[in-house]
């Protein structure tokens, strides 16, 4: 049951060809999809594994491995070694469908800045888009964001069962401990489901 084990979650440390990148999305569309938009698909989204994140604003547009739980209980994160890749948490809804989905990236690494480096730069209005493995897209308004301790992560908030569909983007910030060798805060980015679109129609 995802709420019993998303209460000790949180983001513990910051084969296949990918479906090419809609144009329409990643370019920057409108801020609120309606206008200038293609016709959005009709009904709910059933479920289908995200395969890229796409954030016009920060002209991020990076690909999605599937992320589990750690030994100690919290959400396991992308792997160091490849920054530019997020992570979509693999025991919750896939974006789209009703529920939260999340996705998490690190803030940087011993590199230099990594995928979601200037996600605390988003604001309400934004637009992110989630690729998914059926050849469309999940388009999500940012509503707003919010910090928190990685001590007080707000678990139910993020991981738990909602309403309707949202996005939940997580990455860290807040100071660094150099001796742990972690941050002291997590970020996140709540986004409404606002419509979806065939790939094909966006490109």
């Amino acid at each position: 049951m995802i709420v019993a084990v998303v209460l000790v979650l949180g983001l513990s440390s910051c084969t296949a060809q990918p479906p090419a990148v809609p144009r329409e999305v990643a370019g920057g569309p409108p801020a609120v999809p309606g206008k200038g938009w293609p016709r959005p698909l009709a009904g709910e989204l059933s479920r289908a594994e995200p395969t890229r994140v796409l954030i016009p604003r920060l002209h991020v547009s990076a690909p999605l491995v599937v992320l589990g739980v750690g030994g100690d209980g919290a959400m396991a994160v992308p792997p160091l070694e490849h920054g530019n890749v997020a992570g979509w948490y693999g025991g919750g809804v896939t974006p789209g469908e009703r529920g939260s989905a999340v996705i998490a990236g690190h803030l940087d690494t011993r590199r230099g800045p990594a995928v979601f480096a200037r996600l605390a730069e988003l604001r309400a209005g934004d637009v992110v888009g989630v690729v998914r493995a059926d050849a469309n897209v999940a388009v999500f308004v940012v509503e707003r964001l919010s910090r928190a301790p990685k001590d007080r992560f707000p678990a139910e908030e993020v991981y738990g069962p909602a309403d309707t569909s949202w996005l939940r983007l997580v990455t860290c910030g807040g100071s660094f401990d150099r001796v742990r060798r972690t941050y002291s805060d997590n970020v996140i980015v709540h986004a409404r489901f606002r419509a979806a679109y065939a790939s094909a129609d966006l490109r």
